[in-house]
């Protein structure tokens, strides 16, 4: 049975929401909390937009945030029932919305850059791996895996009481980290303390769990994964 949105699954306008607020979803018709959920509205061209920020004016659809979710959606044609309306939600849609994710993350990254909060080059990583206010780890996905083993190490030897749980962010390539950090051939990165770091992690945590089967679980070779387990599972391959 095709799920059928009712009013109170769409909202009005762009008004900010709280955190700890609920949204109705249009496919599974459960709440779950926003930052579970993706905001859709439609464009002047009558296509269903994906409001990554949830800025976007219009009265907006709510679905689960992931992959499948959205594709299942295009598929049962949820967006036009609850939009009540012809509304043009191809294909591509659920793969465009994954993108405007790892990008925004990305936007976030390049703030970080701005602001100082980020180091490149394996030497400088290396030495980043012993200071407190080390946020996270950057590894291009396409890197060696030689030099992740090397980092993974180096966070291992680490006298800081942090060093096991620092994450591995493993999900951008080299040429996405080249983009976002203004310099070539990045494989390795430092992210260090701040709010801007705060939000790149915050977000590419959405952009990994979107893209995860499970929405539950993340690749174990990326976001979530501790140092300490990357190696374990080196030694064990």
């Amino acid at each position: 049975m095709l799920a059928v949105a009712h009013d109170n699954e769409l909202d009005r306008g762009a008004a900010k929401v709280a955190s700890g607020d609920e949204r109705f979803c249009a496919l599974t018709r459960t709440a779950k909390p926003v930052d579970e959920m993706i905001r859709f509205v439609v464009g002047p061209q009558d296509e269903v937009v994906p409001d990554i920020k949830r800025k976007l004016p219009g009265r907006g659809l709510w679905i689960t945030a992931t992959h499948a979710a959205v594709g299942e959606a295009v598929r049962r044609n949820v967006f036009a029932r609850g939009f009540r309306r012809a509304v043009r939600a191809d294909a591509g849609l659920a793969d465009r919305t994954g993108e405007l994710l790892g990008r925004a993350a990305l936007d976030a990254l390049a703030i970080a850059a701005k602001a100082g909060r980020v180091v490149a080059g394996f030497g400088k990583v290396e030495d980043a791996t012993v200071q407190p206010d080390l946020a996270a780890v950057l590894a291009a996905a396409d890197g060696a895996a030689d030099g992740k083993r090397k980092i993974a190490a180096a966070l291992r030897r680490s006298a800081t009481e942090r060093a096991g749980t620092v994450p591995i962010v493993g999900c951008f390539t080299s040429a996405q980290l080249d983009l976002a950090l203004n310099r070539l051939n990045v494989v390795h990165a430092a992210l260090l303390d701040g709010p801007v770091s705060e939000t790149f992690l915050a977000r590419t945590a959405r952009f990994e769990r979107y893209r995860a089967e499970n929405p539950g679980e993340t690749d174990r070779n990326h976001l979530e994964q501790s140092p300490v387990a990357a190696a374990e599972d080196e030694r064990t391959a």
